[in-house]
């Protein structure tokens, strides 16, 4: 696969990089960082010579002083240099760090230096569906769109090695949890909570540990950058809501390739929640690149009226609801349409599997694709 461009924009100034592995940090920044300073980590000579003597940072700095940006990749394997970085970016005419990172885990609960606000916190997620060359719906919904996945010459095998090469790398290596048989059963049960309310008892059941155990998995997932959650849109709320967030995979070919399949399991379920995690992830891309201060959240009534995604910020309320379906029914705007009862100010759109672009008492429907071909940063979110 040919290099990508990305909406992603790397700040003037210091920052973190976050995202998970196989979104493509490293090729990116070294395509579009060419004569920057590069320390992977990921290296175990370099990593166990820096983490040694982490002052041996200050060195490889000195050694390169022409170059001006300073890109340490997957920092979080040896967080005792953010306290070098710290004292550099101290000094006059300090070069940028570019810190990426494909776990928060240890910099976040660590207690390490996160350098006193002198750098940004960004996110690369996988690819969107616009900054392909071309956009196949099919395959993001069965291979998802991982960089390192679709680049490879066998995708599918890629793709179920994933996750493996994960709890190899990331979850034993750091000693995260001593029960990797349990965190197996944990990734399989939380598979069916994709796009669902999460609910840790009934997933501590299915994988018969303790209620605290899940909840720690769950936190080892986030942490990882593997899963996220939406909290509840409850701004000005007229109707009682549920409490319970939604849990979702960070793309929908890892959802696919870990959700089990078997003859009690239909595929237009497995699907569906494909289809809604695939426009979860490009609306999270599209908060995370685009400016202001817009958030991602779902509504959710007592009653059980829902709405799968509610995009709210200074400039922005819009409600989406996602039906993998070709044709809408009436009762598919039921929920939308309670939503703008009480948030008249909103727009709403449905996105399904159909071709037809209507609108239907001020509610847009609109084909899933097209939506997700024209979503870009800082661009409106229905282009009509």
């Amino acid at each position: 696969m040919e290099f990508t461009s990305r909406f992603f924009e790397i700040p003037d100034q210091s920052c973190f990089l976050f995202g998970p592995r196989g979104t493509g940090k490293s090729t990116w920044l070294r395509h579009r960082l060419p004569d920057a300073l590069h320390l992977d980590l990921l290296d175990p000579p370099l990593q166990r010579r820096l983490s040694a003597r982490p002052e041996r940072l200050r060195e490889s700095i000195a050694g390169s002083p022409q170059k001006r940006t300073v890109v340490i990749d997957e920092i979080q394997r040896a967080p005792e240099l953010l306290s070098v970085v710290h004292a550099v970016l101290e000094e006059p005419a300090p070069p940028r760090f570019i810190l990426t990172g494909s776990s928060a885990r240890k910099l976040r609960r660590g207690g390490v230096d996160l350098l006193g606000g002198r750098a940004a916190h960004r996110t690369l997620h996988p690819f969107m569906a616009a900054e392909l060359p071309r956009f196949d719906m099919e395959q993001a919904l069965r291979l998802g769109l991982l960089p390192l996945v679709l680049g490879a010459s066998a995708p599918q095998s890629v793709l179920d090695a994933y996750v493996s090469l994960y709890l190899d790398q990331e979850v034993r290596a750091e000693g995260l949890t001593r029960n990797m048989g349990g965190f197996n059963r944990f990734l399989e049960a939380a598979s069916f909570s994709h796009g669902g309310q999460l609910n840790i008892s009934a997933v501590a059941r299915e994988c018969e540990v303790e209620r605290k155990v899940v909840a720690g998995y769950i936190g080892i997932l986030e942490d990882l950058l593997l899963a996220f959650r939406l909290p509840v849109f409850r701004r000005r709320a007229k109707r009682a809501t549920v409490a319970q967030e939604k849990l979702y995979l960070f793309d929908a070919g890892v959802f696919r390739s870990l959700r089990p399949k078997g003859p009690l399991d239909r595929p237009e379920e497995a699907e569906g929640q494909a289809l809604e995690g695939l426009v979860a992830q490009h609306l999270r891309a599209w908060v995370a690149y685009s400016e202001g201060d817009a958030q991602l959240h779902f509504w959710r009534t007592r009653g059980g009226t829902e709405v799968d995604f509610v995009i709210y910020g200074e400039e922005v309320l819009c409600a989406l609801e996602v039906k993998n379906a070709r044709k809408v029914q009436a009762s598919d705007l039921r929920g939308l349409r309670t939503f703008q009862k009480d948030y008249p100010e909103a727009e709403a759109a449905l996105l399904h599997r159909g071709a037809e672009r209507l609108r239907i008492n001020g509610i847009w429907c609109l084909p899933v694709a097209d939506f997700l071909r024209e979503l870009r940063p800082n661009r409106e979110l229905l282009q009509r």
